[in-house]
């Protein structure tokens, strides 16, 4: 509400000629706080320390007032950035002077000496250094100091916030207090009707009516016309640009930068209304209040109803902020004008009865049925945020994306404040409720202006690339919008009630980073280092680009050998630019040494692994064991290398899937190469011919068939080897030497099909294993009882009868079993 009634201020001002409460101010004081300290070549710290315990006297001491502490702070916020910039005085000497103490050696210990011309060299720059360093050390006490002092005003001015906030005024309810509240408003409009009868009766005043009324009664015909004709002359001139040519996106560009005359236009006719009020000159006192309420009111009236219409637009669209039935959509602007409404009347009753000028119990039961209004239509708004993306039983439901959960925790939130805050109001918390209230129309409303440049950048992507339906999901605007919501955040905060000293103290902790031993990090160093890297990294890439289609291309390196190349000036390159970026911006890490140093070894035993993989990742880019094309296997994987990186190696196998085998595997594992050095390869046939079959003839068809294959090689010519004699068959080989062993499985394929095709021919058999299984027992396998054995008695003590006696046993219980007795 406070940032409406600053912009209606403003206008006002510009139109009118009258300076705004900030440039009403000396700007000699600013000015002064500015320059003051800080054009002078060092601080002066003996003027610091009276004013800061002056300060310190006026904190601890006697009340101050809040606009007292702002000033205080203020003056203390020119001192303290005075002192962190003096904080890095010298930094170029000190550095030298400390690379000086160490070129002469570490000190001698305890009872040792050095050469004479040594230690007077040493005492010499020691002195040096502690000189140039005491300036910077004494900025940083001051600083501490200055420091100290802001945050203890900002507690105080913190607690005085939450004091007024948590105020208990006389309930607005309660009957008694009715009574205060009619007497203000009578007050009030008796002070101002008698204002107004006074100057009617003014001669003076009725002769300058008189001579503005042709201006200001032309001011009010116009602006009404305006109002109530405006808004149709508008849209009319909308739908008549629309209908020009030109892309879906491209109007709708225009469609949305078009709807802002939706507030221009009526607010330049409220602000002529107000015009044409103040130039009658029968206001007196009230003339400012009444104007600043009716341009308050009218800005605050025709924002709501834009932003009802960007919330809930008229026409059904996918790429609306709410999916909502048509019927919820007029509600949804319906109440958004209704809000727009309830602003107006609170701005004018701002104006009109300030909170300075009349009691608690009157600002209670003023305030209290805005309040109480506000808050039913935002628990009405916050049920329609809560049927968004509902579809109808008959349909399939959505999949909730983050954005609809969003939307639907919010619409809970603004159900739970609208109706809380009118509660706390009814006990007393006036304060509190309009606090809250506000501060959720505040926020409301900054979502719809976030809301409406997000579209806007999307929509300029699409006229831009030309791309109408990928706007929504390429990266740009993505990151655009993030930006929009990271840059929201510090207005969000002043909505909710945060100081504007509070972020500027917020900005002034970034400005001064965190240090690290004796090294300062700071954003400004932070953001030196990205550019100046993400220069290197440019110029690195198009290094890169040159060398892949310019100049490696004219060598007779070869392929895999380029990729080396290309790869560790990519390497080089981005270690380059890492330590020039750190060079520029200033960082100094010798004093993350010893931090480091202890990092590393915890580091070193978890990541030992990918450290491994990395440095074999390295050698596999200089030593090009492998290289990208090859054909290899490893551990059990066979396939082409398709892309080697410092951590890991992709191979892609015969059956098209990626394989990633981290290169510590290739470097100390083994690994067979088909094709590092040249493409040729031998093959192997094994051939199996029945007993009995020509063995000179089987050669001669197969070599025959060997030496009319294109890919085989003349010398070394394929050979046909008689190998063995087999259980089954005559076992040859038939062995050649392959051009390219990428194609040896169809080779293979082929020479195997003439292989059956010839021995066909020439009658050649190929023999196949064959097996006799003989049953000793078929009778059981059919059911059938054995027949009984009929055995003359042995004799027990015989030895050969006892043997005898356990092997059928044996059999017998293998019979019983049905088993098989074996191959035969």
């Amino acid at each position: 509400m406070h940032l409406i009634r600053f912009l209606a201020l403003a206008l006002l001002c510009t139109f009118s000629g009258v300076a705004t409460p900030s440039q009403a101010q000396d700007p000699s004081s600013t000015i002064a706080q500015l320059s003051g300290p800080a054009q002078s070549q060092a601080p002066d710290y003996e003027a610091w320390r009276s004013f800061a315990q002056r300060a310190e006297q006026q904190l601890d001491g006697r009340p101050i007032t809040s606009e007292q502490l702002a000033e205080l702070r203020a003056e203390l916020v020119v001192f303290r950035t005075r002192f962190l910039t003096a904080q890095d005085v010298n930094q170029t000497r000190i550095s030298s002077l400390r690379e000086q103490i160490a070129a002469l050696g570490p000190a001698p210990e305890e009872g040792a000496s050095e050469a004479p011309e040594i230690a007077e060299r040493r005492a010499e720059l020691a002195e040096q250094l502690t000189a140039l360093q005491a300036p910077g050390i004494a900025a940083q006490e001051a600083f501490r100091r200055a420091d100290g002092l802001i945050r203890q005003i900002d507690t105080t001015l913190r607690e005085r916030d939450a004091e007024a906030l948590l105020t208990l005024w006389p309930s607005p309810v309660n009957p008694v207090n009715w009574v205060a509240a009619a007497d203000a408003v009578w007050g009030t409009s008796f002070v101002f009707a008698t204002q107004v009868l006074g100057l009617v009766d003014d001669p003076a005043r009725l002769r300058e009516f008189r001579s503005n009324l042709p201006v200001s009664l032309l001011l009010l015909v116009v602006s009404f016309f305006v109002l109530f004709r405006g808004r149709h002359w508008i849209e009319q001139i909308v739908a008549r640009w629309l209908s020009d040519g030109g892309s879906r996106r491209g109007k709708r560009v225009l469609a949305r930068l078009l709807s802002l005359t939706q507030i221009i236009v009526p607010v330049t006719a409220v602000l002529a209304i107000s015009i044409a009020l103040e130039l009658s000159s029968l206001l007196g006192t009230a003339s400012d209040a009444v104007t600043t309420g009716i341009v308050v009111a009218g800005l605050a009236y025709f924002t709501a109803r834009w932003a009802g219409r960007q919330v809930f637009p008229m026409e059904d669209s996918v790429h609306a902020p709410l999916q909502l039935p048509a019927t919820r959509r007029r509600e949804g602007r319906f109440w958004t004008n209704m809000i727009g409404a309830a602003l107006a009347v609170s701005s004018l009753v701002e104006e009109f009865f300030p909170v300075e000028t009349n009691s608690d119990a009157a600002n209670a039961v003023l305030s209290f049925p805005i309040l109480v209004f506000i808050g039913l239509v935002l628990f009405r708004i916050g049920m329609l945020l809560g049927q968004h993306n509902k579809t109808p039983q008959s349909e399939a439901p959505r999949e909730a994306r983050f954005l609809d959960r969003l939307i639907s925790v919010l619409g809970k939130a603004t159900m739970i404040i609208g109706v809380g805050a009118p509660f706390f109001a009814a006990i007393g918390y006036v304060q509190a409720a309009e606090a809250l209230i506000y501060s959720t129309l505040g926020s409301l409303g900054l979502m719809v202006v976030l809301l409406f440049l997000m579209q806007i950048d999307e929509d300029i992507y699409a006229v831009v690339t030309k791309s109408e339906d990928d706007a929504e999901t390429a990266l740009i605007p993505s990151l655009f919008n993030f930006a929009l919501v990271i840059l929201s955040l510090p207005v969000f905060a002043l909505i909710w009630g945060v100081r504007p000293t509070e972020l500027m103290e917020f900005l002034q902790v970034l400005r001064e980073g965190f240090r690290i031993g004796d090294t300062r990090i700071s954003p400004t160093h932070i953001l030196s280092f990205v550019i100046v890297f993400s220069i290197g990294f440019v110029l690195t890439r198009i290094l890169q680009g040159a060398l892949e289609s310019s100049v490696l291309p004219k060598t007779k390196i070869d392929k895999g050998g380029q990729k080396a190349i290309i790869s560790g000036t990519g390497y080089v390159g981005i270690f380059i630019a890492a330590l020039v970026a750190i060079s520029t911006a200033g960082i100094d890490l010798s004093g993350l040494a010893i931090v480091a140093g202890a990092l590393s070894v915890g580091i070193g035993f978890g990541l030992q692994n990918i450290v491994s993989n990395f440095i074999s990742g390295v050698i596999l880019l200089i030593e090009r064991p492998v290289a990208e094309g090859d054909w290899i296997e490893v551990g059990g994987t066979m396939g082409t290398v398709r892309s080697i990186s410092v951590r890991s190696t992709v191979i892609e196998t015969f059956d098209r899937t990626d394989v990633i085998v981290p290169n510590a595997d290739l470097i100390q594992g083994t690994v067979t190469n088909w094709t590092r050095y040249n493409s040729l390869g031998r093959i192997t046939i094994p051939v199996g011919v029945a007993y009995g079959a020509d063995t000179r003839k089987v050669a001669r068809i197969l070599q025959e068939i060997g030496e009319n294959e294109p890919l085989a090689l003349v010398d070394p010519a394929p050979q046909v080897h008689f190998i063995d004699f087999g259980a089954d068959s005559l076992n040859f080989e038939l062995r050649m030497v392959l051009s390219d062993v990428s194609f040896a499985m169809s080779v293979r394929t082929e020479l195997r099909h003439q292989i059956v095709e010839r021995f066909k021919e020439e009658g050649i058999e190929i023999p196949f294993a064959q097996r006799d299984i003989w049953l000793r027992n078929p009778e059981a396998l059919r059911g059938e009882p054995p027949e009984p054995k009929v055995e003359a008695p042995r004799d027990p003590r015989d030895v050969e009868a006892r043997t005898e006696m356990v092997r059928d046993e044996i059999l017998d219980s293998v019979d019983s079993d049905a088993g098989f007795d074996g191959d035969r």
